[in-house]
């Protein structure tokens, strides 16, 4: 007879971060707020598709990665947009920038690894930290000219002061970057301990068959 398992607190919080987005839009819906409702079920639906997508490919997102990326969406769409904190707090954008880059830095790295099944020897720790932040950097880039397209086509004003909002979003970027692509290095080199590992072997322990050369290595 197994004994019930309680659920883990990345799923309490993601469950809890859906129930929220779902009743802001209930609440924007009864009281006529268009945007409101808009925002906020785009965000309720963002929690939901990287799971979905990542099955698709035959990929399991640990609960983890699952409710740092819905934290993610809540901020940068519903406390952003809906509540303005990008025009409140100077700071605001720097820090989605930050911890977009430091998270695709390590899903990047992520996926690199299991493209060598795992394999911690098939390259030196350097060259795939070298690669995890390329593809940060080049996520952010893209990003940017994103921005840039929608303002020249759209008139919006997503890249704000322009020019100096850029670099600094793009600064920021590359300082996540280095910073994801160096726990990837020390996670690769046995340095990494405790925290440090944990994002890595969530996903690791929760993909198993992509990683057969690492999880073989492990066994006694």
């Amino acid at each position: 007879m197994h004994e019930h398992q309680l659920p883990s607190k990345s799923t309490i919080l993601l469950a809890a971060i859906r129930a929220f987005l779902g009743l802001e839009a209930l609440v924007g819906a009864v009281r006529g707020i268009g945007p409101v409702v808009f925002v906020t079920l785009a965000a309720l639906v963002l929690t939901f598709l990287p799971g979905h997508l990542a099955n698709r490919v035959g990929l399991r997102l640990p609960p983890s990665f699952l409710a740092a990326i819905a934290l993610f969406v809540m901020a940068s769409l519903y406390l952003g947009e809906v509540y303005d904190f990008y025009n409140r707090l100077w700071w605001w954008d720097l820090a989605l920038h930050m911890g977009s880059a430091i998270g695709f830095g390590v899903l990047g790295f992520l996926l690199i690894f299991m493209l060598f099944e795992g394999d911690r020897y098939a390259a030196p720790p350097w060259a795939i930290g070298a690669l995890s932040f390329c593809l940060a950097i080049t996520v952010g880039t893209v990003w940017e000219i994103f921005e840039f397209g929608m303002d020249m086509l759209f008139g919006f004003n997503m890249m704000k002061s322009g020019l100096p909002d850029t670099m600094g979003d793009l600064i920021v970027n590359a300082i996540g970057a280095a910073l994801a692509a160096g726990a990837a290095v020390f996670y690769l080199s046995d340095v990494a301990r405790g925290r440090l590992r944990a994002p890595f072997n969530s996903f690791i322990d929760s993909n198993r068959e992509r990683f057969r050369k690492l999880v073989r290595r492990k066994k006694p």
